[in-house]
């Protein structure tokens, strides 16, 4: 069973940055697949980004592109999502989630999730 913890989120002003870490229990996580997707209250959970396996793959939802960068470092176990420029409709709880091997942008394809950090941005 693979856990995962998100960290990272907070209260940032519009354009600014943040780094949400995903620290995960497993390991082989140097062959997990890593998402982010994102959800506000009263809506339907949203994709973000996935990077696969050996990183040699990314794909981010248009509202992120060139803005936001998905990673993971096999050695410490953690994924990375770096969020520049931030804008208020970026506000949401964002949930880290894994699987095996190829990244995927479709939530029910993922096998284990995390349990959320919140991102508020001000503007």
């Amino acid at each position: 069973q693979v856990q995962l913890v998100e960290s990272g989120g907070g209260l940032v002003q519009a354009g600014g940055s943040l780094r949400l870490s995903c620290a995960a229990s497993e390991r082989t996580f140097r062959m997990l697949a890593l998402g982010w997707f994102r959800q506000v209250p009263g809506k339907e959970r949203e994709f973000v980004a996935t990077i696969s396996w050996s990183g040699g793959r990314t794909d981010y939802t248009d509202s992120v592109k060139g803005r936001f960068t998905i990673s993971k470092d096999n050695a410490k176990n953690t994924g990375y999502l770096q969020m520049n420029s931030l804008k208020p409709e970026d506000t949401a709880v964002y949930y880290c989630a894994a699987r095996q091997l190829t990244s995927s942008t479709k939530g029910d394809e993922y096998d284990y999730w995390g349990q959320g950090t919140q991102v508020t941005v001000s503007s």
